[in-house]
């Protein structure tokens, strides 16, 4: 008995410490607190595998996929709820996503496609809902670690969120960019990103920024600082044009692998919706706790 918990726990430590992976499990909850409502929550939980060994041994832990250029599949799934006066909504979104970093003889080419499925389910029967969303980025890496990519995103409703964006980016933010482009629209995006070493250190400097133009615009901007490659903070800036909605958020974010198979991390997000005449009519802040496990 003795000798098959001792295996055990170093096949559990063997699986903790080890310098590559093939599979990510993430999983995070959010709590929301707005002028509406104090108790809505969310929870999500996203599934990678990637077609080849990631090597996490080459720079930040956290970006240990890009950096490895490493093409994979991915299912998500989030639950919310949104509790009004008089009503109380329950809302799931469903993801699909494949992303594929393709060599040619001038620089790695990059393709993703992805579909979401929203079901909004209005516990009072007020605002049952549910759409579909398709998007699809074409893009290159120009230089070493340098993600250039350009999308088209087909929104069949404005009920329908990106699974995946409420992951990497919050609820708030997913929102906000759901508003953006609107009810049954097409909408242009583009992003970039960038991830590299700071020169006499062992820290590194990721940057992202991205475009949406649909019904109305938007844009985010974003910076982590990876102190050594298991901690890193972060702060990130959205704004839109859409009327009704929070007009922009801020955020920021702290991550710690505990091993190279094991992170844990927090956000933060303030939304702030401003009227025309400038009287604050919502506010919206969230708190959230993710983790992640890889082998």
């Amino acid at each position: 008995m003795m000798k098959k918990l001792g295996l055990a726990t170093a096949l559990l430590l063997a699986m903790t410490g080890a310098q590559a992976y093939q599979f990510e499990v993430q999983g995070q909850s959010e709590f929301i607190d707005n002028t509406a409502n104090q108790n809505d929550f969310t929870g999500a939980v996203q599934g990678t595998y990637y077609f080849n060994n990631v090597d996490s041994s080459k720079g930040p832990l956290a970006e240990a996929a890009f950096l490895n250029q490493a093409s994979n599949v991915s299912l998500a799934y989030n639950y919310g709820e949104n509790k009004q006066a008089g009503d109380r909504t329950v809302n799931h979104t469903y993801g699909a996503k494949a992303e594929a970093y393709i060599p040619t003889k001038f620089v790695p080419a990059y393709a993703s496609a992805s579909y979401s499925h929203t079901i909004s389910d209005s516990k009072t029967g007020q605002n049952d809902d549910n759409g579909d969303r398709y998007a699809l980025e074409l893009g290159a890496v120009v230089a070493p670690n340098f993600l250039v990519a350009v999308g088209y995103t087909s929104v069949a409703d404005q009920a329908s969120y990106d699974a995946f964006n409420i992951l990497s980016n919050g609820v708030a933010k997913a929102a906000i960019e759901s508003r953006t482009i609107g009810e049954d629209q097409d909408a242009i995006t583009a992003r970039t990103k960038y991830v590299g070493a700071i020169d006499g250190t062992n820290m590194s400097i990721g940057l992202d920024a991205g475009l949406v133009y649909g019904e109305d615009s938007a844009y985010n901007l974003g910076t982590t600082l990876y102190l050594n490659n298991k901690l890193s903070v972060g702060v990130s800036y959205m704004e839109s044009s859409y009327d009704l909605s929070p007009s922009n958020a801020w955020g920021a974010n702290v991550n710690y692998f505990i091993t190279p198979a094991v992170s844990v991390g927090a956000t933060y997000v303030n939304a702030d919706y401003k009227a025309k005449d400038d009287k604050v009519v919502l506010d919206t802040q969230t708190v959230g706790l993710n983790a992640k496990f890889r082998f």
